[in-house]
This record gives structure tokens, C-alpha cells and sequence, in this order.
């Protein structure tokens, strides 16, 4: 029975993705216009506080970090007098909304990247975070929240998920923002997944639902939007989102052969095919044991026990191979039926394969 539970699911998941990908989507659901995306933030920095888990004093970047930060309150020390391990040095890491403004408040990622044990009970000193342009954005500071910890003593070490690593819920203040170039000319929005058939029917849609031909695609991944007259921006960015539209996507197959997962739209097709699918299992075994020495009247001191190796090979090839015709049909169709004979996941992932490779399924296989 356990067997036919994973194939039964992988059905199912066939079956909902070809159900969802004949229906409309929000355009919103499909991208994004162009000039409002999230911009990233990193920035370099030290926790303090630690109870002695940071950075060890081999940690020359550390030393130096905390040698920087002392001499800005007056403090005259020199790198070899830097001995704490209650410092670790840090990356600090952020993502800035489109939309931000100055005084906002972001979430920021810290991890460290010396030889810290943990960052459990650390403050992260002020941080500016920089953007791609190399200009700062962001002032990060505050204390570490860490989903797991660390302790050991006497070599015995006891750890719960990654303590090297935490996060501060609201810690950055935007201090100022990038241009944002929504609104300098037309608008464009850019598709996630690029299509030529899905942008032709969002610039028809736009057209239909405006009264006036003002979209038009500019290539399969993105459509450009005249703003006329006195036409409201933001306005007209909301009435686009939120229309509907039918995706057309080229058919597609992932495989995860390490997880044994296969998706597909339930859509796609498959030529008239025969399989013949059986697999062989080999099997190693050893067993280990110990002769012993038998001793008669005394001692022998260049006697030892002798350590054999017993290793047995185990071939099975099963008597019978699960045999299935399929018609021209899809990948439903077919996981359904071999499910049926009892082929599991990893062995419809080579089922897959090997009919990509003879011509019969008529989709990109996407090995992850």
C-alpha cells in the first residue's frame, strides 16, 4: 500500500495543475509593472553581548571591526589588545519595498561570518545598509532573535537548529529612497513566465477594457501602456491588476529525482506508447566475525584474533515486469496507469525521460 501512495498523490497534483491552468488569473498574478520591484540591502556589522560563543581572537576581520568601532567613542586601542569572544562580525541583509519611505521600517536577516558559536542574547550594533549603487538606504540596529542555541562544555556540544544566523523584526529605518521610475512615460509590465500568446491576451484585454487601443506588446515578456490625457497613474495601474486573463504556458515537466517529486500540467501530451518497466536489485551483505586463538599449556604472546569478512552478493530481478500501452493521451493519463501496475515516483521519473528522449512526450523535462 505504501507503494501506491506517492504515485496517487503526484496524480493528483497532475490533475489540480491542469484544472488551474485553464482558468483566468489576475494580471497582478502574472508580474509586476516595471520599476516596482523590491531593491536589496547589505551591509556589513558586529553583534556585541554574546556570552563568550563569538568570534574567536584568530578572527582578524573581528578584531579590526571592533578596534574601528572603538576609536569612534575616543577609545585608543590597537588590534592585538582585542581579545573579547563576546563580538562576532555579521552580514546584515535586507530587502527595500518599492513603495518605501523615508522612516519605514524594515525586517533585517543577520549571519554571521567568522567563527562565531552562536549569536544567542546579541545586539547588533548600528549598521548602514547599502544598496546596489553602493549608497546607503537603511540604519540597522537592535537585538537578535535566534530560533535555536547552542551550548557545550567538557566536549559535549548541544545545538538546535542554526544558531549562527537571526533576525531583527522591524530593526532598519529607511532613511531614504531610490528613484522610482513608475510613472516616467508609459508603463510597462513585465511577465514572470514569458509568453507571446498570454501577452498577446493582456494587451487585448487592457484594449477591451480602457474602450481605446492604448496596449501593445513589445516582445513575449512584457506590454507597454500609453498613458493618455489626464489619465490617473495609480489608478489605471489598479484597474489593470486586477483584470483577468487565461495563461497559455508551453508545456513543462520538473522532476526531482532526490525527492521523488514529479509536476507537470495535467495538459500535457503524450504520443501512442508502449512501456516495459522492471527494475534489478542488488544487495550486498558482510559479516563480520572473530577466530579466536586456542592456547594449549602456556602463553603465547604473539598470538591475535583473526578478523574474517563473509560478504554475500544478492541478486533479484522481479519475474514480472509491469508492461503498459497508452494511447495518445497526457501525463494524467499515464501516471494514473502506471500507478495502477504498481510503478512508484523514481521509476516514472525514468519513464519520463526515456519517453522525452524517444519523441513520445511533448514537453521540456526540468530535472532539479
Amino acid at each position: 500500500m505504501r507503494r501506491r501512495l506517492a504515485p496517487l498523490a503526484v496524480l493528483l497534483t497532475l490533475v489540480c495543475a491542469g484544472a488551474a491552468q485553464a482558468e483566468s488569473v489576475r494580471v497582478k498574478d502574472l508580474g509586476r509593472f516595471q520599476g516596482g520591484r523590491d531593491s536589496a540591502l547589505i551591509g556589513y556589522g558586529v553583534v556585541t553581548g554574546l556570552a563568550g560563543s563569538g568570534d574567536s581572537p584568530r578572527s582578524e576581520v573581528t578584531r579590526q571591526a571592533l578596534k574601528n568601532v572603538l576609536s569612534r567613542f575616543g577609545a585608543n586601542v590597537s588590534v592585538e589588545q582585542v581579545r573579547s569572544r563576546n563580538v562576532a562580525a555579521v552580514m546584515v541583509m535586507a530587502a527595500l519595498p518599492a513603495s518605501a519611505n523615508p522612516g519605514d521600517r524594515l525586517d533585517v536577516t543577520v549571519s554571521s561570518i567568522g567563527d562565531a558559536r552562536s549569536l544567542v542574547g546579541g545586539a547588533l550594533l548600528m549598521t548602514p545598509l547599502l544598496g546596489p549603487d553602493q549608497h546607503p538606504y537603511a540604519l540597522a540596529q537592535g537585538p537578535l532573535i535566534v530560533g535555536g542555541y547552542r551550548y557545550d562544555a567538557a566536549l559535549n556540544v548541544e545545538q538546535k537548529n542554526h544558531p549562527t544566523s537571526g533576525v531583527i523584526s522591524g530593526g532598519a529605518t529607511v532613511e531614504t529612497t531610490p528613484e522610482r521610475p513608475v510613472g516616467a512615460g508609459d508603463l510597462t509590465f513585465v511577465l514572470d513566465q514569458p509568453d507571446a500568446t498570454t501577452a498577446e491576451r493582456l494587451a487585448d484585454a487592457i484594449n477591451q477594457s480602457m474602450g481605446v487601443s492604448v496596449a501593445r506588446v513589445r516582445d513575449a515578456s512584457a506590454v507597454t501602456i500609453a498613458l493618455t490625457g489626464q489619465r490617473d497613474l495609480y489608478r489605471t495601474m489598479a484597474r489593470i491588476e486586477t483584470l483577468t486573463v487565461s495563461p497559455d504556458e508551453a508545456g513543462r515537466v520538473v522532476v526531482n529525482e532526490r525527492t521523488g517529486t514529479i509536476v507537470a500540467g495535467g495538459d500535457v501530451r503524450i504520443s501512442p506508447v508502449v512501456i516495459s518497466q522492471g527494475d534489478i536489485r542488488v544487495s550486498v551483505s558482510v559479516d563480520n566475525q572473530a577466530s579466536q586463538p586456542v592456547l594449549y599449556g602456556g602463553y603465547a604472546p604473539n598470538a591475535a584474533s583473526l578478523l574474517v569478512a563473509n560478504t554475500r552478493l544478492d541478486v533479484r530481478q522481479p519475474r514480472q515486469d509491469a508492461v503498459a500501452r497508452f494511447p495518445s493521451s497526457t501525463v494524467a493519463d499515464l501516471v494514473e496507469g502506471l500507478a495502477r501496475v504498481h510503478v512508484d515516483t523514481r521509476g516514472m521519473i525514468a519513464i519520463l525521460q526515456a519517453m522525452k528522449a524517444a519523441g513520445a512526450l511533448h514537453a521540456d523535462i526540468v530535472i532539479q
